[in-house]
């Protein structure tokens, strides 16, 4: 894995180029690529020259961000001012928010340049990336298949070098195995410590903003741009201040294996994550077995709280405030239902079917356990804590599958977030991050995750990794990065 964003920060600061002539070097691949790739579902290019010509006027000055003048990518789910935000959905195709996001804001202050709003599954329902009303993003290393999802447009951007980096959001694993999938970073930070505000909700309780690089030191730089408290959002905590330190020091550092992680593993998947196990044992990391009891309960309980959230948080989606409005032939408010027919996709239909089952008398005794099982969850993996410093697991078990498998294998799509879902239900941090190859050349995911609020130690951990070549490279060839 190669940094991207400080070899072009190097390069915006001692004038081998400007952030025009950098934002121009995108566009013209994004121009190239993107139609096979379909990465973007939205770009403005005058929009994103715009703010390169005001990066350039800053670039070299006094407290400027390693950001200013760098192009980026943002998951169609966060809100952007005045330009388009559809959350990839026939319901929400000609919105414009009057707001941004937080995250958004922060990246503007710091001189960023955006390039346009990436690919996803609708609403975020869905580990393919396939249930877009645009059409399934393709993963740049093979076209044939899936980017994963749902922020695989995010990751496929950055894969294919359309986008020095990306801010993708991750319910129940969203960031990290479509990272996982296109073999770049993918950083779930710990809950609360970057704020969702201007995030169009999935699941409130589990959603997350995080980024989407090339490194994890790129991530680490990203992380500390949108890190932080924010009035607008009630959840939000005050993470560490400053710059992380990312040391990559490993040695006496315990690392615990959770065998439960890897009981439906593809064989390829296990050996690349045990062989990277080893490199960190090598290194004087020590390796412990541990048992999370509630583990195996994780991704029902996730399936039960996500809908179930899905149903309240979508229920405003009703073609009376904004959204699809569809009434021909509709008598009283029989519109609502027919527009919220049309305008959401089966997949987010389905969800919020069973979320409203679930929040209803007959299903509320689901939701309540769910929602204990959860509590259990946290208290063991504090618990767990104790014990081991971080723990390691496959992110995705199964290997990078093809268009369309998804679509005729629901429920063995769902299987793709049984490593991922716990983190979410815990709000805990964790990071994707290419450990090997498949037999296809295929990228493999490790999957490290650490203690609440550990967000430096957790990236400083993965960034072992990084300076010791643990991690199989996937970086675009011939990148803008490298040509520079």
């Amino acid at each position: 894995m190669k940094s991207v964003i400080t070899p072009l920060q190097q390069a915006l600061k001692s004038k081998k180029i400007s952030s025009v002539e950098l934002t121009k070097r995108y566009i013209q691949k994004i121009e190239s690529k993107n139609k096979d790739i379909v990465s973007y579902v939205y770009t403005d290019f005058d929009y994103a020259l715009s703010a390169a010509k005001k990066a350039d006027k800053i670039i070299g000055g006094d407290g400027v961000s390693p950001l200013t003048g760098i192009p980026f990518s943002l998951k169609d789910n966060i809100c952007t001012k005045d330009i388009p935000t559809t959350c990839c959905s026939k319901l929400l195709s000609n919105f414009k928010p009057n707001y941004s996001a937080t995250a958004y804001k922060k990246l503007v202050s710091c001189g960023a340049v955006l390039l346009g709003k990436t690919n996803m599954d609708e609403f975020g329902m869905g580990s393919s990336c396939e249930t877009s009303a645009y059409g399934a993003p393709k993963n740049p290393i093979n076209l044939n298949k899936v980017t994963g999802g749902s922020s695989g447009g995010s990751a496929s951007s950055v894969s294919a070098d359309l986008a020095a980096y990306s801010l993708g959001s991750d319910t129940g694993g969203s960031i990290r195995q479509p990272a996982s999938f296109c073999g770049v970073v993918g950083f779930k930070p710990t809950y609360g410590t970057v704020s969702r505000y201007g995030l169009i909700a999935y699941a409130s309780s589990l959603d997350q903003i995080g980024p989407i690089t090339t490194s994890v030191s790129d991530a680490a730089i990203v992380y500390d741009a949108i890190k932080g408290a924010d009035g607008y959002d009630a959840t939000s905590l005050s993470a560490s201040g400053g710059k992380s330190r990312l040391t990559g020091e490993v040695k006496g550092l315990k690392i615990g294996v959770d065998e439960q992680f890897f009981a439906a593993a593809d064989k390829s998947v296990v050996a690349a994550v045990e062989n990277a196990i080893k490199t960190y044992e090598r290194a004087g990391a020590i390796m412990k077995s541990v048992n999370i009891p509630s583990l195996k309960l994780a991704l029902p309980a996730y399936c039960v709280i996500a809908c179930a959230e899905a149903s309240s948080n979508l229920a405003k989606f009703d073609a009376i405030r904004y959204g699809l409005r569809v009434e021909d032939g509709c008598k009283d408010l029989s519109f609502i239902a027919n527009s919220r027919a049309q305008g959401f996709g089966k997949e987010v239909q389905k969800r919020i079917l069973l979320g409203t089952y679930l929040l209803s008398e007959g299903g509320i005794g689901y939701y309540k356990k769910a929602l204990a099982i959860k509590r259990k969850l946290i208290n063991e993996f504090a618990q767990t804590f104790t014990k081991c410093d971080f723990l390691f697991t496959p992110t995705d078990g199964q290997r990078v599958f093809n268009l369309g498998y998804s679509g005729d294998n629901s429920a063995q799509n769902h299987l793709s977030d049984v490593c991922t879902v716990p983190v979410n239900l815990a709000g805990l941090p964790a990071v994707s991050l290419p450990c090997g190859k498949d037999s296809e050349g295929l990228p493999i995911g490790l999957q490290i995750i650490g203690n609440a609020f550990y967000d430096e130690k957790l990236l400083s951990c993965a960034y072992f990794a990084e300076i010791n070549s643990l991690c199989a490279s996937f970086n675009a060839k011939g990148g803008i990065a490298d040509e520079l």
